[in-house]
């Protein structure tokens, strides 16, 4: 196994330098610092992780907890965990990722271990009970997701109530007067996804205030259940001319259920989603979205948890709520009802 003596040697300087150099701990002279970082490519060095973690009180670790939840489209949630682990590895740290179902116990025991230097949580519930345990954990927190209470974590999240009112707004421009919203199994919001009513009564209100007959519903998240439930909401409102979409399991459903209807979009139904660009490409979905910017959020809460980590933030610095504004990506789906 090589180690950083080998380096050293290899590279001509003492330890400490050949440490320095790799580490960036302290200021060391560009044509040393590639000289080592060559040689240590060239011998495939790699740290040790103990000895690092002995000598600097970090692990270079990040523990990341989700959970893959049978009401929840898993391709979605994919999406926030390689925002995460891949903003990591670029800052130079690993992920532990955690998806234990006992979330409270899970954080707790990797927080008490010191295996990680900071936690990203994900799926975070209205009154998340692992935030008491984040709390008073040593290391700190970043949340993708809002809750009712931000004490004492950066919080990172889409603005669910402007992309509820912008969708609705959208479709009034265009002229429509009744709609659809088809939204995340209810059970998710019974769990505290208060992500889905902030959308849902943000566009009741702005359908309200303009007029227009909002119909809503929650849909499941697996096939074949979720084409039944479009199949019936659209037998349902026949006078609808539009569908708004707060579920991907829906939205990847969708195509196959205007083709078995033969309508198609915009001119018989204008459809506009909430769902990731790059989801509408891994599904082939035509239809006009609000971005959910998954990856963006996950990068966002791993670089001010690093920041923390790294000292950059004091311990006495305010804690943040940021919001992702939404933004419409057109794919024409749209259009003047007929």
């Amino acid at each position: 196994m090589v180690t950083i003596g080998d380096v050293a040697r290899e590279a001509g300087v003492s330890r400490s330098t050949a440490s320095y150099a790799l580490s960036g701990k302290r200021s060391i002279s560009e044509p040393v610092r590639l000289r080592v970082a060559e040689v240590a490519k060239s011998l495939q060095y790699t740290p040790n992780a103990g000895a690092r973690s002995l000598a600097t009180s970090q692990t270079k670790v990040i523990g990341l907890l989700a959970q893959f939840l049978e009401d929840e489209f898993a391709p979605a949630m994919l999406q926030y965990i390689l925002g995460v682990s891949n903003t990591a590895r670029e800052l130079g740290y690993d992920v532990l990722l955690v998806t234990e179902p006992d979330g409270t116990a899970a954080l707790r025991r990797i927080s008490d271990s010191r295996m990680i230097d900071g936690i990203v949580l994900l799926n975070v519930a209205e009154d998340d009970a692992r935030l008491e345990v984040l709390r008073a954990a040593q290391q700190p927190g970043a949340l993708v997701g809002l809750p009712k209470d931000t004490r004492g974590v950066d919080v990172f999240d889409l603005d669910f109530e402007e992309a509820g009112r912008e969708m609705v707004e959208h479709l009034h421009r265009l002229g429509h007067r009744e709609l659809i919203l088809a939204s995340q199994p209810e059970h998710v919001v019974e769990r505290g996804g208060a992500y889905v009513w902030r959308l849902q009564n943000a566009a009741a209100a702005a359908a309200a205030a303009r007029g227009i007959t909002l119909h809503t519903a929650f849909a499941p998240a697996s096939q074949p259940e979720v084409g039944t439930a479009l199949h019936e909401l659209l037998d349902t409102y026949p006078d609808a001319t539009a569908l708004l979409v707060n579920n991907e399991a829906a939205a990847a459903a969708l195509p196959s259920v205007l083709n078995a209807r033969g309508i198609s979009s915009p001119r018989d139904l204008s459809v506009l989603g909430r769902y990731s660009d790059e989801f509408a490409r891994t599904f082939s979905l035509p239809f006009s979205s609000i971005e959910s910017a998954p990856d963006r959020l996950g990068s966002m809460a791993v670089r001010q948890l690093v920041r923390r980590i790294e000292g950059e933030i004091g311990p006495g610095d305010p804690f943040v709520t940021r919001f992702v504004a939404p933004e419409i990506v057109d794919r024409g789906s749209t259009a003047p009802p007929r």
